[in-house]
C-alpha cells in the first residue's frame, strides 16, 4: 500500500526563513547507517573509545621495561655552610664546588610477585674551585653497573590484580562501544518514526479538511432546502473547524520532529525530509535460546559481570594484604670506583652490597583491620548477590523482547487489513451521505474508525521496526543479515 506524503508545512518555513532547502528522500535503513556515521552522539562514542584505547595502552606499559635518562647538568654550589668535623664541631667553611651528573636505568615491575628489579649506570664529577690554599681539584665517581631489587612480602599484590582487571575492563569498553552505535540506530529508528508519523497524520488531516469542506458546501445547500435540520448543519461546521485546527496541530508536529531528527543525524544544512515507510517487513525468525547466546557473547553486561565480582574479590584481598605483618626486603649490588681521571674511574671497580629486611607488625590496631576485612566480604557477598540478580534480568529481558518481536509482525499484518478495510468504508460512507442515505452521525462514526485504524497500523509498524532495533542491540547481532553487530 502507498501512503503519500506531505513536506508542505517544512518547505514553507524554511523559504520565510530564506534558507535554502534540500530535500533528503531517506529510508528506515540508510537514516540509521547515517546516524551510525554523523550522528554527535556517535562521535561521542567514538572519542570515548579512543580515550579507553589510550588507556588501555597506557596500562600495557606497565608491565614493559622503562628506560629512564638522568643527568644534572650542571649543579654550582658557592656558598658558605657548617660543617661537621672530625672532633664533632661545626665550623663555617667556604664552599666553591661543581657537580655533574648522569645515569641510565632500567626498571621492570614483576606482576607475579609484586616487586620490581631495576639495573642502573651512572657517572658523578666534583670540580672544586680554588679557594685560598686550596688549589681545586677534580675527581669522578662511576658505577659501571648496578642492580637491585625491591620486593614486599605477604602484601596485596595491585599489579597481579590489574593484569587481570584491566583486560575485562578494556573489553566491557569495546564492547559498550558498539552498544553505543546501535543506541544511535535505535534512536535515529525512534526519530524517523516521529517525523513518519507527523508526516501520514499531516497528509491525513489536509485530506479531511478537504472532505469536511467539501460536506460543509453540500450541507449548507441541503439546509437551506430543508433537508436536514441545523444541528447537523452546526456539526458538520464543527467538524470543518476541527480540521482546520487539526492541520494546524499536526504541522507544529512535523517541523518538530523533523528538526530533532535533523539534529540527531548531525545535518546542518536546511533540509526537509522525504521518508519512505518501511512497510516491507524482513522474512526471518529469531529463536529465543540462540538471542540469548548472542547477548552472552557479545554485550558488555557478561564482561560487567565478571570485573564486578573480580573486583569484589580483590577488595578482599586488599584488605587482607594491608591487615597484618609488613615485610620489604630490598637488595642491590653495584661496581664502583672513585678517580681523578675518567679513565681510572673505571679501572678495577668495587663491588658494593646492600641487604635490607624491614618489618611491621601491628600489635593493636583497636579491631581496625577486622572491620576493613569484614566490609570487604559483606561487599564481595553484596556483589554475587547484586549480580546474580542483574544476570537473571538481563536473559529475562532478552526472552522476553524475543517473545514481543514474533507477535508484533502479526500485530501489523492485522492492523493493515483493519486500516484497508477502514479506508474502503470510509469512502463508502462519504458517497452514501452525499446522496442523502445515512446521517452525519455515521459519517462521523466512519471518519473516526479510519482515523484510529490508520493511527493502530502506523503504530503496529513503528513497533515492529524499534522491537527489531532494540533486540540488535539487545544482542549486538544483526539476524536480518545473520552477523556480528560486535565492533573490534
Amino acid at each position: 500500500m502507498k501512503i503519500p506524503l506531505c513536506f508542505v508545512l517544512t518547505i514553507l518555513f524554511f523559504s520565510h526563513s530564506g534558507a535554502q532547502v534540500d530535500t533528503i528522500r531517506i529510508s528506515l535503513k540508510e537514516a540509521v547507517e547515517l546516524a551510525q556515521r554523523d550522528a554527535p552522539d556517535v562521535q561521542i562514542a567514538n572519542t570515548a573509545f579512543s580515550n579507553n584505547y589510550w588507556r588501555y595502552q597506557a596500562f600495557l606499559a606497565n608491565y614493559r621495561p622503562q628506560i629512564n635518562f638522568g643527568s644534572t647538568l650542571p649543579n654550582l654550589n658557592r656558598s658558605i655552610e657548617a660543617i661537621t668535623q672530625p672532633d664533632g664541631s661545626d665550623v663555617f667553611i667556604n664552599r666553591s664546588l661543581m657537580r655533574n651528573s648522569v645515569n641510565i636505568s632500567l626498571e621492570q615491575d614483576i606482576a607475579l610477585t609484586g616487586g620490581s628489579i631495576f639495573a642502573t649506570t651512572s657517572l658523578q664529577r666534583i670540580d672544586l674551585f680554588a679557594t685560598g690554599n686550596n688549589p681545586g681539584s677534580v675527581s669522578y665517581l662511576s658505577t659501571p653497573f648496578a642492580i637491585g631489587f625491591q620486593q614486599p612480602l605477604f602484601a596485596f599484590n595491585a599489579l597481579k590484580w590489574d593484569k587481570q582487571i584491566q583486560p575485562l575492563a578494556y573489553e566491557e569498553a569495546q564492547r559498550g562501544y558498539s552498544e553505543d552505535m546501535e543506541n544511535a540506530a535505535y534512536q535515529a529508528a525512534q526519530l524517523f518514526f516521529d517525523v513518519l508519523v507527523s508526516q501520514l497524520n499531516l497528509e491525513a488531516a489536509r485530506r479531511d479538511k478537504i472532505d469536511a469542506d467539501t460536506l460543509l458546501g453540500i450541507s449548507r445547500g441541503r439546509f437551506e432546502v430543508g433537508r436536514i435540520a441545523e444541528t447537523e448543519l452546526l456539526q458538520i461546521e464543527l467538524n470543518a473547524m476541527n480540521a482546520d485546527a487539526s492541520v494546524a496541530e499536526n504541522q507544529l508536529n512535523l517541523q518538530t520532529s523533523a528538526e530533532r531528527l535533523r539534529n540527531f543525524l548531525g545535518i546542518q544544512r536546511a533540509v526537509y525530509f522525504e521518508l519512505e515507510p518501511p512497510e516491507i517487513l524482513p522474512a526471518f525468525d529469531i529463536n529465543a535460546e540462540q538471542a540469548l547466546q548472542y547477548a552472552r557473547a557479545h554485550r558488555s553486561e557478561t564482561i560487567t559481570f565478571q570485573r564486578q565480582l573480580m573486583e569484589a574479590e580483590r577488595d578482599v584481598a586488599e584488605a587482607r594484604g594491608n591487615s597484618g605483618l609488613e615485610v620489604n626486603l630490598n637488595g642491590y649490588f653495584g661496581l664502583s670506583q672513585t678517580a681523578t681521571q675518567i679513565g681510572d674511574a673505571y679501572v678495577q671497580p668495587l663491588d658494593q652490597e646492600q641487604v635490607r629486611l624491614g618489618l611491621n607488625v601491628p600489635i593493636a590496631d583497636w579491631g581496625k583491620a577486622r572491620a576493613q576485612m569484614e566490609i570487604a566480604r559483606s561487599n564481595q557477598e553484596l556483589a554475587q548477590l547484586q549480580v546474580a540478580q542483574e544476570r537473571v534480568s538481563f536473559e529475562r529481558e532478552i526472552l522476553i523482547k524475543v517473545q514481543q518481536f514474533s507477535l508484533q509482525r502479526n500485530q501489523v499484518q492485522l492492523a493493515l487489513r483493519a486500516y484497508e478495510v477502514a479506508q474502503k468504508r470510509l469512502e463508502i460512507t462519504r458517497k452514501r451521505y452525499r446522496i442523502g442515505k445515512i446521517l452525519v452521525t455515521d459519517l462521523n462514526i466512519a471518519i473516526s474508525e479510519e482515523a484510529n485504524a490508520r493511527r493502530a497500523y502506523i503504530s503496529a509498524l513503528r513497533a515492529f521496526w524499534l522491537a527489531y532495533y532494540d533486540l540488535r542491540r539487545l544482542a549486538l547481532y544483526d539476524f536480518e543479515n545473520q552477523q556480528s553487530l560486535k565492533r573490534e
